[in-house]
């Protein structure tokens, strides 16, 4: 059976799902949630997923939301992505690391300076996201001095969280020149075969909105 993704291509929590889908080689398709239409505010999408959010994966009558928790489920599919041993551990605590100091502030301040009017964006709430973000690349960057991946010898979920909304367009405040450790490891994952940017892999984008 096909998995199902409901996903859209702004969404960087999606496209760390939709990234491992696509690695793994597990048989899925998108699903388009026009989330800036209010589709996930839906009563039907609700239904499927009460805390209204994107992504969701459904697998036959399994219902699993939360991009982690999407990654883990491919994992236990799998046998990929999850770290040998007691690296599972490691993989994890990056994994958490990067849901509540990188890609949470990532997002959040995309979204401030992209996705709101220009007389609505609050300069000085990006500011301080923008400091708070600084202090997670120098981790990052400084983590990854002397390695090809976060954790291990291969591509794990670490990196498939941790990089899932650095490589978007819009700017938010990060240029991988400022980081050179954190452009190798992101050129790393680009060489991977199956790797696709996150507008050609999951429906929608600015340019259908402009």
């Amino acid at each position: 059976m096909t998995l199902q993704l409901h996903c859209f291509g702004e969404s960087g929590n999606s496209y760390k799902a939709a990234l491992a889908l696509e690695l793994s080689g597990l048989e899925w398709e998108p699903v388009y949630v026009d989330f800036f239409s209010g589709a996930a505010r839906s009563d039907a999408y609700r239904a499927l997923n009460p805390m209204g959010e994107a992504p969701l994966l459904i697998d036959g009558d399994k219902k699993i939301s939360q991009s982690g928790v999407i990654q883990q489920y491919i994992t236990d599919k799998t046998g990929k992505f999850g770290g040998e041993g007691e690296d599972k551990y490691e993989v994890l605590r990056w994994v958490l690391w990067d849901n509540h100091k990188l890609s949470s502030m990532c997002g959040l301040t995309r979204f401030l300076m992209n996705f709101l009017p220009e007389d609505k964006r609050p300069q000085e709430v990006i500011a301080f996201n923008q400091g708070r973000l600084k202090g997670a690349y120098t981790v990052l960057d400084t983590h990854l001095a002397n390695r090809d991946w976060i954790v291990g010898d291969g591509v794990t979920n670490a990196d498939l969280s941790c990089c899932g909304y650095l490589f978007y367009p819009e700017p938010f405040g990060f240029s991988r020149a400022d980081w050179p450790n954190i452009d190798r490891w992101l050129t790393n994952l680009q060489g991977l075969e199956g790797w696709k940017a996150p507008y050609d892999l999951m429906p929608g984008s600015p340019a259908d909105r402009a």
